[in-house]
């Protein structure tokens, strides 16, 4: 558990997808494409900001994360509720 929380204090180095002021349907296609875009090119993590709002755009992205075959894991930020630290899985060769 702590190194989540390390995790989380050191992104700002991270691949970053920003859906504010996307709608539903076309944060859908942006997480997938951003999540396999970044499986293929081999990196671990990925942050997606999501926003806080309502909750429509989180509640959206998760969804398309937990169907995603490259995702391993993903859990809000411990310090920022509107974006998203996701593990993607390793890419076998």
């Amino acid at each position: 558990m702590i190194n989540s929380f390390l995790d989380d204090v050191f992104i700002n180095d991270l691949p970053t997808l920003d859906l504010h002021g996307e709608m539903r349907i076309t944060a859908r296609i942006l997480v997938n494409e951003f999540i396999n875009d970044n499986y293929f090119l081999g990196n671990k993590k990925v942050i997606i900001i999501h926003g806080i709002g309502k909750g429509a755009l989180k509640e959206e992205t998760h969804k398309v994360l937990y169907k995603n075959k490259n995702v391993d894991s993903f859990h809000l930020n411990h310090y920022n509720s509107g974006c998203t630290l996701v593990y993607i899985k390793r890419r076998s060769e």
